[in-house]
């Protein structure tokens, strides 16, 4: 609020939240529209993480309901990898498929190694799905650490410009000075809206990583083991042959 519209403000007094955000200074407007945006980007991040972790764990289920059926490794790689995108578990599987296959097509010593060289496919598989689902929650946590005080900028913005609106008009009442007061006020509530959501989503989606990656390390720790009994099954044939 500018010092020279102290006394139309204090004879007609706006207690709407949109009153109080059109008669706020333009800094105190960019504070509480950025805030506003940040917000609504949080939102989104919010509902987009919220469908992708539904989907993962239907996606999780549905795969290892299917590879723990008995059914041939073999067949279930070949329905896998002509599906252009996949992701949990089943993209964990044909990564690992995909380096087995490649020592079929090498020569018979390519077996040796063939451990190390999954568990590393495994692990680099593990690191793009933990990625896919982090992505974005950077979001979060800023907005989540900054809103509160870039609220608090445009609250002290706006009770400098209250001290200011009292020296241009000599007048200490309470209504010179409550108008700015509440538009700087807002500005704080504004920060804080966006603010307790984004820390809150934050947390409990970092929950949900750390709980699918613990999915995904099992998984992969249990194909591991069934792979290196296979390995083992051909070396030994080589060292026999």
């Amino acid at each position: 609020m500018n010092p020279a519209d102290v006394a139309a403000a204090a004879a007609t007094p706006e207690t709407g939240l949109f009153d109080m955000f059109w008669s706020a200074h333009i800094v105190v407007k960019a504070v509480m529209v950025g805030l506003f945006i940040a917000s609504l980007w949080c939102w989104t991040i919010i509902f987009d993480k919220t469908r992708l972790f539904h989907k993962f764990r239907t996606e999780m289920e549905n795969f290892e309901q299917i590879f723990w059926s008995g059914q041939s490794l073999e067949e279930l790689y070949t329905s896998l990898s002509s599906q252009p995108n996949n992701s949990g578990a089943a993209a964990l599987f044909v990564a690992a498929m995909r380096e087995w296959k490649r020592s079929f097509q090498q020569a018979a010593g390519s077996f040796r190694g063939l451990h190390a060289r999954i568990d590393k496919v495994l692990d680099v598989s593990i690191a793009r799905e933990v990625e896919r689902l982090e992505s974005n929650l950077l979001v979060l946590a800023t907005v989540a650490s900054a809103g509160p005080f870039i609220g608090l900028f445009g609250t002290v913005f706006g009770i400098m410009n209250s001290f200011q609106s009292i020296a241009a008009s000599k007048n200490t009442s309470l209504a010179v000075v409550a108008p700015g007061i509440a538009e700087a006020l807002l500005a704080t509530a504004i920060g804080l809206f966006a603010a307790i959501p984004a820390l809150i989503a934050y947390n409990k989606l970092q929950g949900d990583v750390a709980k699918a990656q613990a999915r995904l390390e099992s998984f992969a720790d249990e194909f591991s083991s069934i792979l290196s009994r296979q390995i083992d099954h051909h070396l030994s044939i080589e060292k026999v042959s």
